[in-house]
C-alpha cells in the first residue's frame, strides 16, 4: 500500500519544462507579439501616429506661412535642398473631407506622417506638373478614396505662394491614356494612391486635376526624376529601414527570451507584469519599421 502511494505521488510530481519547450515558448511569444503588433499597429497605432505628426506639421507650416518662410521650391534660401519630411503645403479635397498637411518627399517613412510631394515636380499651384502621393489604408489612409472623385470636383492647395484651386479632370489606372501635354503657364496636380482590396491593394490609381487659378512663379528646378531614389517611387518600400527593423527584431527576441527566463526564476505573474510592457514596446517599434519596408502607398 505504501509502495503504491509512493509511486502515485511520484507520478504526480510536475516535470520541469525542457530547454526545447522553453525555446518554443520564446519563439511563440515572438510570433504572437509580432502578429498582434502588426494588427494593432495597422488598425490602432498608425492612425494615432499620423494624427500626431499632422498636428506638429500643421503648427510648423502655419508658423512658416505667417512668417513668409514656407518653402516655395526645391531649395531653401540657403541653397540647400528642402529636407524630406518638411511641411510644404496644405491639401483640401472637400468631396472627401480631406484637410491634410503635405510633406516633402514620398518615401514610406515620410508617408506615415501625411501626404507627400514628389520632389522632382513643382509645388501645387506653380506652372507644370505637381505630384502628391498618399497611403490608401494605414497611417490615416488619407488618399485611399481618391477613386471616388469625379470630373468637376474641386481640390485646393495652400503653399508659401498662396492658395490654388484645381478641377478634377479624370481618374486614371494602368493602361489608361495619359493627360494632354501642358501649355505654357498651365499647371496640373496629380494625386497618386493605391487601389484594390483593403490592406492588400494591387494597383495604382491617379487623379488628374487642372489648375484653374493663375499659376505662381516657378523656381528653377534642380532635381530631376533620375536623381530620385528607388524608395521615392510609387508602391516601393524603404530599404534603408532594414537595419532598424533587424535591430528591433533582435530586441524583441531578447525580450521574449528574458520573459521566459524571468517566468522560470521569478514567477509567472511577476514576469508578465514586468516583461509584457517591454515585449509590447519592442513589438511596436519593430512593426513601425516593418511598415517602412512595406510599399509606401499601403
Amino acid at each position: 500500500m505504501t509502495t503504491t502511494a509512493h509511486r502515485l505521488d511520484t507520478a504526480l510530481v510536475p516535470v520541469p519544462p525542457s530547454e526545447r519547450s522553453r525555446l518554443l515558448g520564446a519563439t511563440s511569444a515572438i510570433v504572437a507579439a509580432l502578429a498582434v503588433g502588426v494588427v494593432a499597429g495597422a488598425v490602432l497605432l498608425s492612425p494615432l501616429h499620423h494624427a500626431r505628426d499632422q498636428r506638429l506639421a500643421r503648427a510648423d507650416l502655419r508658423y512658416d506661412l505667417a512668417n513668409g518662410t514656407a518653402p516655395v521650391g526645391q531649395v531653401t534660401p540657403s541653397d540647400e535642398l528642402v529636407a524630406p519630411g518638411t511641411p510644404v503645403a496644405i491639401l483640401q479635397i472637400p468631396r472627401l473631407g480631406v484637410d491634410e498637411v503635405v510633406l516633402e518627399g514620398t518615401t514610406s517613412s515620410v508617408l506615415k506622417s501625411g501626404a507627400g510631394h514628389r520632389r522632382d515636380t513643382v509645388l501645387p499651384g506653380q506652372a507644370g506638373p505637381s505630384v502628391l502621393m498618399g497611403r490608401a489604408n494605414a497611417y490615416g489612409g488619407v488618399l485611399g478614396r481618391i477613386d471616388q472623385l469625379r470630373p468637376g470636383d474641386t481640390v485646393r492647395t495652400t503653399t508659401g505662394q498662396g492658395e490654388a484651386t484645381f478641377t478634377v479632370t479624370g481618374v486614371r489606372r494602368a493602361g489608361d491614356p495619359l493627360p494632354d501635354p501642358l501649355g505654357p503657364g498651365d499647371g496640373r496636380l496629380t494625386l497618386v494612391s493605391a487601389s484594390g482590396a483593403r490592406w492588400l491593394p494591387d494597383e495604382l490609381v491617379r487623379v488628374d486635376a487642372e489648375l484653374v487659378t493663375p499659376s505662381f512663379p516657378t523656381p528653377v528646378s534642380v532635381l530631376a526624376a533620375p536623381v530620385l531614389g528607388d524608395d521615392e517611387q510609387a508602391f516601393v518600400g524603404q530599404s534603408s529601414a532594414w537595419p532598424t527593423f533587424l535591430l528591433g527584431l533582435t530586441a524583441l527576441a531578447a525580450a521574449a527570451v528574458l520573459l521566459v527566463v524571468m517566468r522560470r526564476w521569478w514567477g509567472r505573474w511577476q514576469a508578465w507584469v514586468v516583461g509584457l510592457p517591454v515585449v509590447a514596446l519592442c513589438a511596436a517599434l519593430t512593426v513601425d519599421q516593418l511598415f517602412s519596408l512595406l510599399p509606401n502607398l499601403v
